[in-house]
């Protein structure tokens, strides 16, 4: 990763695990059907709770729990709308996940993926990466990377979101 960030990416400290659910509630009111968001970083940095965040943001009421021995949970809205949360940590690799049908998980919902620099070659080029670092028992590091004009475009409405700032 690179030290010094382009306007495609946006970092954001997140100093408990409350502001790192509030971070993922803003980015999950701008997800889409067929969105997907890529989550890497080492364990305990941060993902299932942001997880917990974005799935409440985009509308779920269910509760939120890290997928790691069932790979993936499912979150409903009222509206029916789908939001799939695979956790890639237990699988070999990207041939295992391309087994799980990704594509059709894109076409019925929106996806998020804990682990996903595990299976980035299964993973569509055009995607939201958010790279998380444990820094101290407090504190996070965000990194936001938009890969393609629609996650530009979707980060741009984050930034704004977060910062007031486009």
């Amino acid at each position: 990763m690179s030290p010094i960030l382009d306007r495609n990416s946006l970092e954001i400290i997140s100093r408990s695990a409350e502001k790192t659910r509030r971070v993922g509630m803003r980015l999950g009111t701008l997800l889409q059907p067929g969105d997907i968001a890529c989550l890497s970083g080492d364990l305990g940095a941060g993902k299932t709770t942001f997880v917990q965040g974005l799935a409440a943001g985009w509308g779920s009421l269910d509760p939120v729990s890290s997928p790691t021995f069932v790979i993936v949970n499912l979150y409903r809205r009222l509206d029916r709308s789908q939001l799939f949360h695979l956790d890639a940590y237990r699988l070999s690799g990207p041939m295992e996940a391309v087994d799980l049908d990704l594509d059709a998980m894109l076409d019925e919902g929106s996806l998020v993926i804990e682990w996903a620099d595990i299976i980035e070659e299964a993973l569509p080029e055009a995607c939201l990466w958010v790279h998380l670092q444990y820094v101290d028992e407090f504190q996070r590091d965000l990194v936001f990377s938009a890969r393609g004009q629609h996650y530009q475009h979707m980060l741009a409405n984050f930034r704004e979101q977060v910062y007031g700032v486009s």
